[in-house]
């Protein structure tokens, strides 16, 4: 399928590994610029070794988008290079695993900053030229944790929920100017993050790694992890010109393991 997305520019962040990495890759083998951000200067190499696989314009920059200053680097970057965007997806580290009784104030207004804020900030950057532009594609990277808490992730199943309702509001602001706003819910998907979480369970649990990553896959319907390229599809399609009449969504990528209706 020809997603239309060649000319069309894209801003991923936080990009050098995971689900981010996967989102720029997918958007580049579609014909997208992409520029990319992480915290650490390993950005710029993954962006040059995107580009060398797709052939598309891939570049990449420090920027910690979880602060105001990272976010307006990340931005200007993105605009003296290119001079505007197409597409944004935002993205973040996660929070640290732990119950209610764990944190403090400080974990709180920081899981604020990385997961909630960093979607307000950069979209607050892109949306005044999506609509002189009258086009535009923002998804958010959230986790399934907005549709079926998780246990033991308080600060992710609290902050990123709050992106849920942000994005639902943004949509019908929205639409009319032919910005579409979604959000994709990734499962249980083979990440560096996902090998954080299972160390840290499997150290407090006093288990190994393997029996941490088999019981999640007990619980999900298609007996297994998902994969960062398989959430990647979804967020390149819901950036092209073929998802118009997709807006306000939240879309799981879990392989069957939320068991609600909606």
């Amino acid at each position: 399928m020809e997603l239309g997305l060649k000319g069309r520019v894209a801003m991923v962040a936080a990009a050098t590994r995971g689900l981010g990495r996967a989102a720029a890759e997918a958007l580049a083998q579609e014909g997208a610029s992409v520029y990319l951000c992480a915290r650490t200067p390993h950005a710029m190499e993954v962006a040059k070794e995107i580009a060398r696989a797709t052939g598309s314009e891939v570049e990449g920059c420090v920027a910690d988008v979880s602060t105001p200053m990272g976010r307006d680097i990340f931005w200007r970057k993105v605009t003296d290079r290119f001079g505007k965007a197409d597409i944004l997806i935002t993205n973040a580290g996660g929070p640290p695993a732990g119950g209610f009784l764990d944190f403090e104030d400080g974990f709180w207004y920081e899981a604020f900053d990385l997961n909630f804020m960093s979607v307000v900030g950069l979209a607050r950057h892109v949306i005044p030229g999506m609509k002189e532009r009258g086009w535009g594609r923002i998804v958010t990277i959230t986790s399934i944790a907005v549709k079926q808490p998780i246990d033991g992730l308080i600060l992710s199943n609290a902050v990123r929920t709050g992106v849920v309702g942000l994005v639902k509001t943004l949509s019908k602001e929205l639409a009319s100017h032919g910005i579409t706003v979604n959000n994709v819910c990734p499962g249980y998907t083979a990440t560096e993050r996902l090998e954080e979480l299972s160390g840290a369970i499997a150290e407090k649990e006093g288990i190994s790694q393997e029996e941490v990553k088999e019981r999640w896959c007990s619980q999900i319907p298609a007996g297994r992890l998902g994969r960062p390229e398989e959430l990647a599809s979804l967020i390149a399609f819901l950036a092209s010109e073929k998802s118009g009449y997709i807006t306000g969504a939240s879309i799981q990528v879990d392989g069957g393991f939320f068991a609600g209706l909606m």
